[in-house]
């Protein structure tokens, strides 16, 4: 994944004719911090667990990402993760850097308690390094607001009240509203800003979508509500599809009820990669890294992709689609609506006051639509992918910030002062 973070960057690069030491400092991480953690199991075993903290740059402000626990966390993993967190923020134009964390633990054969021990002693070794202004942690795979509020929580034993040590929180632990729909709510601001330049809307498109967890379920409610037609979905239990449109509402009490889509009674069982190569207008993957690759590139249908996950593209299947004239609007524009509120909640923690939804949801889309039609100018004057341009932006931004703050004490080429 780290191969295919660089690539895309390189390609930019390319285009912004950035010489070969500057693309070294622009990839390589501030910090890279791996800990052991050693706590005991319900049954009084042993248990034994790796965590990483990635902190990727820091020019634009303080470093801000998320916190897995899967198995497949590595060093590699994450520091592609932060990067992509690097050039997300600075995309959406707030005030952060990039950084990510994980555990290679499996949340799935960890108890609550277990999960709670694992999370505080890993904020004890890390504790030194985050910090309201200097990294702030929030949810990703397999975490949630809870695992938040036991971050807070052990930090706060250290330096004090800390709220904004993390955002992600619990709403009664001065967490943000809107935060919970915020990444999926992004994906359909973008959408819709997309659809906008050929005239259309919402209501004119048929969806697929792979992940029905927090991401790819907001999405596809907001999605439906603007009269979009939700046809085909699947999560990791199986999938199903309707070509009338499925009930959101009620797949959505379904899944809260069964864990999975499967089942679902208005629907037509399929395969779970036919969801990613079904006859629709609009692909969501909204699951895990590298769901499409060149063993499916040449078989999607869809005319445009909107990456609600990190990565779901490989650099590969990304060529082929371009070849293919497939619209792909990137993961560090796509899915960066969560983030953005991420930043609302920081803001409200430190100011100590609470902001009503509809202004979050209002400075939500502002964000989103300014960010889009940024994006969007770059591709069209330089004639490039919207991903492409989405990384010349960030790494423009990036740059200029660095050079303000004296990072750089070269003259850096024009293409980067642009």
């Amino acid at each position: 994944m780290l191969a295919a973070t660089n690539y895309f960057f390189n390609r930019a690069a390319d285009f912004l004719e950035m010489d070969q030491r500057l693309r070294e400092i622009s990839l390589t991480p501030k910090r890279v911090v791996k800990v052991e953690i050693i706590t005991e199991s319900d049954d009084g075993e042993l248990l034994h667990h790796l965590g990483f903290r990635v902190q990727h740059n820091s020019a634009r402000g303080p470093m801000k990402g998320g916190l897995r626990y899967h198995p497949s966390v590595d060093e590699d993993h994450v520091g592609a993760l932060a990067s992509l967190m690097t050039w997300k923020t600075a995309v959406v134009n707030i005030p952060y850097g990039g950084a990510k964390g994980g555990i290679n633990c499996d949340p799935r054969k960890l108890s609550e308690r277990e999960l709670d021990e694992i999370t505080r002693r890993f904020v004890g070794e890390i504790k030194d390094i985050i910090g309201p202004t200097i990294d702030i942690p929030a949810p990703d795979v397999n975490t949630n607001s809870q695992t938040m509020a036991w971050i807070m929580d052990e930090y706060s034993k250290f330096y004090g009240f800390s709220p904004a040590v993390v955002t992600g929180k619990p709403v009664e632990l001065f967490g943000s509203l809107g935060r919970e729909e915020a990444t999926g709510r992004g994906v359909m601001y973008v959408l819709e800003e997309h659809l906008k330049q050929s005239g259309r809307q919402l209501s004119d498109i048929t969806v697929a979508i792979q992940g029905f967890g927090n991401v790819g379920s907001n999405a596809a409610r907001l999605i439906a509500e603007q009269g979009g037609k939700i046809v085909s979905i699947a999560d990791i239990g199986g999938a199903i599809s309707n070509d009338k449109g499925l009930d959101i509402p009620e797949l959505i009490a379904w899944v809260e009820k069964t864990g999975t889509v499967k089942g679902f009674g208005d629907a037509n069982p399929i395969d779970g990669e036919a969801v990613l190569t079904c006859n629709v207008d609009v692909l969501i993957p909204a699951a895990m890294e590298e769901a499409i690759t060149v063993d499916n590139a040449d078989k999607i249908q869809a005319q445009i992709i909107v990456e609600a996950a990190n990565a779901p593209i490989t650099p590969e299947a990304d060529e082929i689609l371009r070849r293919r004239d497939i619209v792909v609007i990137p993961d560090i524009l796509a899915n960066a609506g969560g983030v953005t509120v991420s930043y609302f909640e920081w803001t409200q923690n430190i100011q100590q006051f609470r902001w009503e939804v509809t202004r979050i949801n209002d400075e939500l889309a502002s964000v989103m639509r300014k960010s889009y039609g940024d994006v969007a100018a770059i591709a069209r004057d330089g004639q490039l992918d919207l991903r492409t341009a989405a990384f010349v932006l960030a790494i423009r931004r990036v740059a200029q910030a660095a050079m303000s703050r004296r990072h750089f004490r070269v003259k850096l080429p024009n293409s980067l002062m642009a």
